[in-house]
């Protein structure tokens, strides 16, 4: 018997061996695979964020609303106006393109660019006349592009960055001031908030869905509006009043 079990454990070895060696090989390539993937999106962060549209690059083509002030600038004619909330980097140019995919991955200078643009709803009228215009933009990094608005959520931060100021117009010729009056956090499917209509419907839904709710605007409305990390299709909105 114990000439056999010895015969038995001599003959396993090598096999053994085999798999073990293999075993050690997959973690091996699991260890490697696993340094290539965090390097990537280290690098993909990176990238996205120095590619980033900045505010104080941007800032200099702000239009000063008076002919003898305009700068020649490489922004598109595609702009509608500027938008600037006092306190936060949220100091833009608002584009809009003939459907909503277009500034998605295009800077206001027409290069593609993954941080895209801030942009209006393409059903919206480009003077913002209209009772309820959306504005769009995506959730950057410390703060940049619309990066600034899940701040809002905290209500202590709401009250005290709740003024800003919009300029219409390519040339920004006319002035207006804005003020932050609700904050939301809704699926993209809603229809109410994502798509122009009614003001009055939109306070509706505010009011049953148990939003932030600073005051009641008496006067046309906008929303700012960017993902959020909670779901795929989560979005926080900041609600400005239009103040002539």
């Amino acid at each position: 018997m114990t000439h056999t079990s010895q015969k038995t454990s001599v003959a396993w070895h090598p096999l053994w061996r085999v798999l073990c060696d293999g075993v050690d090989g997959l973690l091996l390539m699991g260890f490697f695979l696993l340094i290539l993937i965090s390097g990537y999106c280290l690098y993909d962060s990176l990238y996205v964020y120095t590619h980033t549209l900045d505010a104080m690059e941007i800032a200099r083509y702000k239009p000063a609303g008076n002919v003898s002030d305009t700068v020649i600038t490489p922004i598109t004619d595609e702009m509608v106006g500027w938008i600037t909330i006092d306190g936060t980097d949220i100091d833009y140019p608002v584009m809009q393109g003939e459907d909503n995919s277009v500034f998605l991955n295009k800077d206001p200078f027409g290069r593609f660019s993954l941080s895209g643009s801030i942009f209006m709803d393409s059903r919206n009228n480009p003077s913002f006349d209209d009772e309820y215009t959306i504005i769009y933009g995506h959730h950057m990094a410390y703060g940049k592009m619309f990066g600034a608005l899940d701040s809002y959520l905290n209500e202590d931060y709401a009250r005290s960055h709740a003024s800003g100021i919009l300029l219409v117009g390519y040339d920004g010729a006319e002035r207006r001031e804005l003020a932050v009056f609700a904050v939301a956090q809704a699926s993209a499917k809603e229809r109410t908030l994502f798509q122009p209509g009614p003001a009055e419907k939109v306070m509706r839904f505010l009011a049953a869905n148990d939003a932030l709710i600073l005051y009641k605007p008496t006067g046309r409305i906008i929303a700012l509006t960017t993902c959020a990390e909670s779901s795929v299709d989560a979005r926080i909105l900041v609600f400005c009043e239009i103040i002539q």
